[in-house]
């Protein structure tokens, strides 16, 4: 069974991926498979400069799912591509780097710092609050996606736009993604959420709030792919959002996913994304079906 495919200009041996922030900043899974098999490791996403994150605690279980409010900490590119990056590459995985900002500058100071990186794209982190007050999510605004993608361009590398589903817009602020130069939309990011515990009669996370994901926003994450596939579809998607087997991914790449990302099911099972992976090929196998790019867009009829 053939699990190769492409997203816009990239070719890749898997359709199964990594999810940023799931996986680290570099080799972390190198220990429980071969990162080459997979499609691509998604970095957890990088800022210009070094981030704390927020204060803890910082994850939360809600029954089989998870919040986080971890506060995209890391270390900045320029540390990531000398301390992270090589090993990696070292383990002949093909990378796919994601970037965030607060500000339209900020994501141009992260896609510069990221310019002749030895990634095969970049994913542009667009579900992050904006401190020049004119919004409160980049991804909640048509106008201010397409100002940060067309910041990102900077970098010279093809652009992977990781969406909200919070919003109504979706699919305007998707087309606004497309029309300033994404090369791929990546559906969806995590559920606003909150955790109360009613012991303190507090919020259980030390930000408040949160974003929810696991295997309860998977039909969130379907109805995303599905309406931005029938609305744009001659672009890549890249789905992700409560994959946690084989068919799940089978059921993304049906609403119009060209590839997928396993998240949090990592983090009970590191070797979830070669589990899933192994499953997809046991589904298709059992269905004659040769090539996983045969399966795209078919739930549109």
């Amino acid at each position: 069974m053939s699990l190769a495919t492409r997203v816009g200009d990239v070719s890749l041996p898997s359709f199964i991926l990594t999810a940023a922030g799931t996986s680290g900043h570099g080799d972390e899974l190198s220990g429980y498979g071969d990162l080459a098999e997979l499609g691509a490791v998604v970095t957890k996403s990088l800022a210009s400069f070094a981030w704390a994150g927020n204060p803890a605690p910082r994850v939360a279980a809600s029954g089989p799912d998870m919040l986080n409010a971890v506060g995209l900490a890391g270390p900045g590119v320029d540390t990531w591509r000398r301390d992270h990056l090589p090993a990696l590459r070292a383990r002949r995985a093909r990378v796919v780097a994601s970037i965030w900002g607060r500000s339209v500058q900020e994501f141009a100071d992260a896609a510069i710092a990221m310019r002749g990186a030895d990634v095969v794209a970049l994913e542009v982190n667009a579900s992050c609050p904006n401190l020049e007050g004119r919004a409160g999510i980049f991804a909640h605004s048509p106008e201010l996606t397409a100002e940060i993608v067309t910041a990102a361009l900077a970098a010279q590398l093809p652009l992977w736009v990781k969406l909200s589903p919070n919003t109504p817009d979706l699919v305007e602020v998707a087309r606004a993604a497309v029309d300033a130069g994404a090369a791929a939309l990546v559906l969806v990011n995590t559920v606003l959420g909150l955790a109360i515990d009613i012991e303190r009669r507090r919020p259980v996370l030390g930000n408040g709030g949160g974003g929810l994901s696991g295997p309860g926003i998977l039909p969130v994450a379907l109805r995303a792919i599905y309406d931005c596939h029938e609305a744009l579809n001659d672009t890549p998607i890249v789905g992700v959002g409560g994959v946690a087997c084989g068919e799940d991914a089978i059921a993304m790449v049906m609403a119009g996913a060209c590839a997928v990302e396993v998240g949090t099911a990592i983090f009970a099972r590191p070797r979830a994304p070669w589990l899933v992976a192994r499953g997809a090929s046991d589904w298709m196998a059992r269905h004659a079906v040769s090539s996983v790019e045969e399966l795209r867009a078919v739930a549109h009829g």
